[in-house]
């Protein structure tokens, strides 16, 4: 596995460059070694966050761990992961595009079945054109987290989303 550690607001000491490692390390027998593991560590007062981005052909695993102590997160991030990659083991080696990524014993490795994902309910609206500020002011409205519009200047669906820190995120296809 190839780990690429930055940070933001903080500076990235060999203390905590061994612990990442250490501990990202025990997610090899997951992993084949030309896997990329993308992690960013970041400070805002008093959050100490650490975020795990794993792109596996066709998925991305991902991780974000916030605490008030740095290892107390990396702590926490391996074993999200771990959870993540048992819990949906079935899914993401059923779809055969991400296998290269993962060690044969993995794979070959049986797991007792996890729950499929159940949809209970589907609702249909009109979708009608507007700006993503509009869309946020919508979503507030509605009391939702996110709300899905059609983007008034490019005339593509897109989904505006709340953030942590009363911030909002948008997302747009990508083709």
């Amino acid at each position: 596995m190839r780990i690429t550690l930055s940070g933001k607001n903080i500076e990235v000491t060999e203390g905590l460059r061994q612990a990442v490692e250490e501990k990202l390390s025990k997610l090899e027998r997951y992993f084949t070694p030309e896997t990329d593991i993308i992690v960013t560590l970041s400070v805002e007062k008093e959050r100490q966050k650490i975020e795990v981005t794993i792109p596996v052909k066709g998925n991305i695993i991902r991780s974000e761990q916030v605490s008030n102590d740095m290892y107390v997160s990396i702590d926490l991030v391996e074993e999200v992961i771990e959870r993540q990659l048992k819990k949906y083991k079935n899914k993401i080696i059923d779809q055969k595009q991400s296998a290269p990524n993962f060690q044969k014993e993995y794979i070959d490795k049986e797991v007792e079945e996890d729950e499929d994902v159940k949809i209970i309910r589907t609702k249909r609206f009109d979708i009608k054109p507007m700006y993503p500020e509009d869309a946020c002011v919508q979503m507030e409205l509605l009391g939702h987290n996110f709300f899905v519009f059609q983007n008034a200047e490019t005339e593509e669906v897109n989904v505006v989303y709340k953030r942590k820190g009363n911030t909002y995120g948008l997302i747009e296809p990508e083709f």
